[in-house]
């Protein structure tokens, strides 16, 4: 073995740190940008919250045309080094920064990186925020209701024991006799299994109706139960429930009136104090997780145009402190004037990849808009074919920032919020040379199984047919598969004795 030095040559890309900044911007969603701009205003003293009523960041446009020839303005503006923010890099104590930082360097190496860390004081208001009041669960409901129930220390574990097994949909996920063989412990006093089951008829008494109970014959029977006595058609139900459920749920209504010996009529009326019933009655008590969008774009229709702008609220808006910015001296080169000019140049970079982040977004929603016009005037139907590639094209730039920009931003529309993931579908060729969407054969498809006949809905292939009839070649797999994804239940379990 010989040790040897050798000489290599070799290239590669790299990206800049400004580079790397912008994508990470790009690709935030709105909450996670409002956190950025709140550590950088914190992190950096350049930095502070423009209380100007008129943004920079806010643009809005007459046209959608109007609007990209703005773009291409404010590109050619940055290029000629004014940017945006009202600070022009003709000021003193702009002269001396570079506008690009070597491409094998990183943020922590040219600067000092002030203090990011967030303290989340007390009257911080996405402090505030963050604390959301964690709503009552099953088990806190049910446990609620042990405390003012009466029983023995022995019967109260077991019953924690049953409450603890129930799942968020009430169901017990454990059999009586596995919490029997759970429950029992060396040395203690062992617990008969009737004990458990005695306990276990107490806690399916709990509220809401029909908890803790095995499966859903149990369920239903347990709600069925706890209704008057007088309730009309109870006995029926209780019978059709107990012995003929799984008829009920192949929804053979035929076999079903034979052998229970109702009537259609009859049957009917047993079948609406059924679905009465609630077949997970944990549901409506759990933990409620309320998730808020905020739209990034907002579209609206004035004077027969469609008009594209950014949500001002989306982000505070920030500019360059003028007073800590003017005390940069332009040849002073002590630790404190070094400390400012890197602070202000990172202030600059942060507010221009911002300003990008938004030109960005605003191109591709109107460019989305202007493909779109069809489903803003007439609904999901007249939704066209739209890819990636379209959109890339259009506005000269990448399909990997196509997608940045489009996850997890949302439109706000007149006919609700969509992600602008939504406007983009695959295409389906038709009888006439066309393209169909297939967000509008889903469209399509729910409208066909919207005006069906209950007693006999329509099969895969007679939708499939239907289709074709309108000149939309599909088969019945995609069929099967677009209504699986809109939630559609086979045309077997559609049917309905109405």
């Amino acid at each position: 073995m010989k040790t040897s030095l050798q000489l290599k040559l070799g290239q590669q890309l790299t990206m800049t740190p400004q580079l790397q900044q912008a994508i990470k911007l790009l690709q935030l969603s709105t909450l996670d940008l409002q956190q950025e701009i709140q550590q950088a205003l914190e992190s950096n003293p350049m930095l502070e919250v423009s209380e100007e009523e008129e943004s920079p960041n806010h643009v809005q446009n007459d046209t959608i045309s109007d609007m990209l020839a703005n773009n291409s303005s404010k590109e050619r503006a940055q290029e000629s080094g004014m940017d945006e923010g009202g600070f022009a890099e003709e000021d003193n104590w702009s002269d001396s920064i570079p506008n690009d930082l070597p491409v094998d360097t990183a943020w922590d190496d040219v600067f000092q990186s002030g203090s990011s860390s967030y303290s989340g004081g007390e009257d911080d208001e996405y402090d505030f925020e963050s604390r959301n009041s964690k709503g009552e669960t099953l088990q806190d409901h049910l446990l609620w209701q042990l405390n003012l129930t009466p029983m023995s220390d022995i019967d109260r574990m077991i019953a924690v024991a049953i409450i603890d097994a129930v799942n968020p949909d009430g169901y017990l996920s454990l059999t009586p006799d596995e919490i029997h063989s759970g429950l029992q412990t060396e040395g203690e006093e062992e617990i008969e299994l009737d004990e458990v089951r005695a306990v276990l008829k107490r806690v399916q008494q709990f509220d809401p109706a029909g908890v803790a109970t095995c499966n859903l014959q149990d369920c239903l029977l347990s709600q069925l139960n706890q209704l008057p006595k007088d309730t009309p058609w109870l006995g029926q139900a209780k019978l059709v429930v107990s012995h003929y459920i799984n008829l009920l749920g192949n929804r053979d209504y035929a076999q079903l009136m034979r052998r229970s010996r109702l009537k259609e009529d009859d049957l009917r009326e047993v079948l609406k104090l059924i679905q009465s019933l609630n077949p997970r009655p944990g549901e409506g008590i759990q933990e409620s997780n309320t998730e808020y969008v905020v739209p990034d774009v907002i579209v609206k229709k004035n004077n027969g145009r469609w008009l594209v702008e950014l949500n001002p609220e989306i982000a505070p808006k920030i500019r360059i402190n003028p007073g800590y910015a003017g005390l940069v001296r332009r040849a002073d080169n002590s630790s404190d004037n070094t400390y400012l000019r890197d602070q202000l140049q990172e202030a600059r970079w942060f507010i221009k990849s911002l300003q990008s982040r938004n030109e960005t977004l605003l191109k591709v929603a109107s460019q989305i808009v202007e493909h779109q016009q069809g489903f803003l005037e007439y609904g999901e139907e007249a939704m066209k074919p739209l890819v990636l590639h379209d959109i890339a094209e259009a506005v000269e730039m990448h399909e990997s920032t196509i997608s940045r920009v489009t996850t997890q931003k949302y439109m706000h529309t007149p006919r609700g919020v969509f992600e602008l993931k939504y406007f983009f579908s695959s295409h389906v060729s038709t009888d006439t040379g066309g393209e169909c969407s297939s967000t509008a054969i889903r469209a399509i498809i729910k409208k066909l199984v919207a005006a069906e006949s209950p007693k006999k809905p329509l099969s895969d292939s007679k939708i499939a047919a239907l289709l074709g009839d309108q000149g939309i070649n599909v088969a019945r797999r995609t069929i099967a598969k677009y209504r699986e994804a809109l939630s559609i239940p086979p045309s077997n379990e559609r049917k309905r004795l109405i």
